[in-house]
């Protein structure tokens, strides 16, 4: 028989911890320093073990440790945990509980990273979904989730809609392990010549002495780029690449192959019958996508196809709308307020990165539809700066009562849209300059009445409302304007 008193032990190490006598470690993070012991630490943390190994005590006999990239909070919490072994997540929103999982993970407390990653893949999919880009970089950070299964969540999702990263504006800023381990996935759902095209973009943007025209090439060019991209040329299934996509994309890159590899796949594209020396990969699987049932989800709780083909036509500047037959563009849903929730930093989470995109808002109060188009990539890691474009509109929808549309195309090209500096990001989502500026103080779109459109300084052509008082909103929503493959 055994009797366990963890509650007792529990709140007795945390009467250690607030104990500010007899420490022998200071950790300083972001704004504030923590004391603790080391034994307990070392104890319950591989990562303070081994720092902990490699510092000099000062006169005291007091270590010091430095994370200035740590918030108070998180440490916090990461601290009373260590002590304690608990976590109190009560009240506490979605993105600082996969914050203290990153850190978490950081100072390899694996039985809290994984208690926290599970309860997000479990509970917070969506959140997941929504904020994919910050989540996908994150956790490719230093390869620290390899094998884990945020990792597989979400390179399931990426194996299924490979644009989301691969179109992204950003993409070649990707992380070589993540690349890597969706070369390796058999269900990625591209065909392996366009993988190839964009291993090649990746590659080529790692280096950026490499000559533009690839006539210019010489041998050392070729070998930069191989070594480059040593860890993806073995992941391409270069036997299931057609005929002609091998000599117009591959052919031109064949310094980068083994001399082997390109014997042996001129061969097989002769005579595939005939035994070859390279390892011949099987082909990836095509996923059978099922129809859209009636009772599928509808494009937008706001706006209609007839507004996705009047905002269409504006975006191919015609003078006439499409037709819901001949529309060029399906609007890919990205974030919607009634479901992400209305905080502005919430945009700027999601739609980073993100080119050629619509912002709906409904006007509470109104039966006012307005919106932005944007063909720049919106950059949440901005210091607060403009982004020039002469393709930029803002417009206010047709809808009950209001009988006409109206399109304000950019006026001031260098004023068009501006990307928010990452400390304003709490109170401000997307800024089509003053033409139309998403604002809240409270930090929910719909709490408070801050939202502007009045064009004061004539950035667009004119303003796309009657009145120039601020406003608040019902919903929002933000697609990705995406031209039709068929």
């Amino acid at each position: 028989m055994s009797f366990k008193f963890f509650d007792k032990l529990s709140r007795n190490f945390i009467e250690l911890l607030n104990d500010k006598e007899d420490y022998n470690v200071i950790i300083i993070v972001e704004n504030e320093k923590f004391t603790a012991h080391s034994n307990v630490l070392k104890c319950r943390s591989p990562y303070f073990c081994k720092e902990l190994k490699n510092i000099i005590p000062n006169e005291n006999n007091i270590k010091t440790i430095t994370k200035p990239n740590i918030s108070d909070e998180a440490f916090d919490i990461i601290l009373k945990y260590i002590y304690g072994g608990i976590v109190d997540l009560e009240n506490v929103e979605t993105k600082f509980i996969f914050d203290l999982m990153i850190t978490a993970n950081e100072f390899e407390i694996e039985e809290l990273t994984k208690k926290l990653e599970n309860h997000l893949i479990e509970t917070q999919s969506s959140w997941l979904k929504s904020h994919f880009s910050l989540v996908y970089r994150s956790i490719f950070s230093g390869n620290s989730f390899k094998d884990k299964d945020l990792e597989k969540f979400c390179n399931d999702i990426v194996a299924k809609y490979p644009n989301i990263i691969f179109d992204a504006e950003d993409f070649t800023s990707l992380q070589e392990s993540a690349l890597v381990s969706l070369l390796k996935r058999d269900d990625l759902q591209l065909e392996e010549v366009i993988i190839w095209e964009y291993i090649i973009k990746w590659g080529i943007a790692q280096n950026s002495t490499l000559p533009v025209d690839l006539k210019e090439w010489n041998k050392e060019n070729f070998t930069i780029l191989k070594t480059t991209l040593q860890q993806c040329l073995p992941l391409i299934r270069y036997f299931h690449i057609p005929g002609t996509d091998v000599l117009k994309k591959i052919k031109p890159y064949k310094k980068i192959l083994d001399k082997q590899l390109w014997e042996d796949l001129n061969q097989y594209l002769i005579d595939p019958d005939l035994p070859v020396k390279s390892i011949i990969l099987p082909p990836r699987t095509i996923l059978v996508r099922e129809l859209p049932t009636r009772t599928t989800e509808p494009l937008s709780t706001i706006i209609t196809y007839e507004h996705v083909a009047e905002i269409s036509s504006w975006v191919d500047r015609k003078s006439s709308t499409y037709s819901l037959t001949n529309t060029p563009y399906e609007f890919q849903l990205i974030l919607r307020g009634s479901v992400n929730g209305f905080a502005p930093q919430t945009f700027w989470d999601t739609c980073h990165g993100h080119a050629s995109t619509v912002v709906i808002i409904k006007v509470k109060g109104t039966e006012e539809i307005l919106g932005g188009y944007n063909p720049l990539a919106w950059d949440a890691n901005s210091v607060g700066r403009w982004g020039n474009t002469n393709d930029s509109f803002i417009f206010s929808l047709k809808n009950g009562n209001i009988q006409s549309s109206i399109i304000s195309r950019v006026k001031t090209p260098n004023y068009a849209i501006f990307n928010v500096n990452k400390i304003y990001q709490n109170n401000n989502g997307p800024y089509f300059a003053y033409g139309l500026h998403m604002i809240s103080v409270s930090s929910d779109f719909t709490l408070d009445n801050y939202c502007s459109c009045n064009n004061k300084h004539g950035h667009y052509e004119k303003p796309i409302r009657t009145t120039a008082d601020n406003f608040s909103i019902v919903n929002y929503e933000v697609f990705k304007v995406i031209k039709k493959t068929s």
